[in-house]
C-alpha cells in the first residue's frame, strides 16, 4: 500500500469516527438524560431477565433431579414386584408339581388295592 493509500484509509477512518462523534452529540442534545433513563431501565430489566432466567435453569435442574429419584424409586419397587411374583409364580408351580406327584401316587396306590382286592 502506497502513503497515499494509507493516507486516504485513515483519512477516510477519521471522518467515520467524526461522523459518529457528532450523531451521538446530536442524539445527546435531542434526547439527552431520556436517553440514560432507557439505558438504565434496560440494563435493571436486562438483570432483571438474567436472574429469572438463572432461576429457572435451577428449578429445571431440580425438577429433572426430582424426576430421576422418581424413576429410580419406581424402577426399584418394579424390580422387586417382579421378583415376588416370581417366587409366587415358583411356589404355585411346586405345589401343581407336589399335587401332580400326590394324584399318580394316589392312582398307583388305588391300583395296587384294587389289585389286592381282586386277587382275593
Amino acid at each position: 500500500m502506497t502513503n497515499k493509500e494509507f493516507s486516504a484509509v485513515g483519512d477516510n477512518k477519521r471522518k467515520d469516527l467524526e461522523t459518529a462523534s457528532k450523531l451521538e452529540l446530536i442524539k445527546n442534545l435531542i434526547f439527552g438524560e431520556n436517553i440514560q433513563a432507557y439505558e438504565s431501565e434496560f440494563e435493571l430489566l436486562k438483570k432483571d431477565i438474567l436472574g429469572k432466567k438463572k432461576q429457572l435453569e435451577d428449578l429445571i435442574e431440580a425438577v429433572r433431579t426430582d424426576l430421576r429419584m422418581s424413576i429410580d424409586d419406581v424402577a426399584t419397587d418394579i424390580n422387586i414386584r417382579i421378583t415376588e411374583l416370581e417366587d409366587k409364580l415358583e411356589s404355585r408351580f411346586e405345589d401343581v408339581e407336589k399335587d401332580q406327584i400326590q394324584k399318580k401316587e394316589l392312582g398307583n396306590l388305588l391300583i395296587e388295592l384294587g389289585e389286592k382286592i381282586q386277587k382275593k
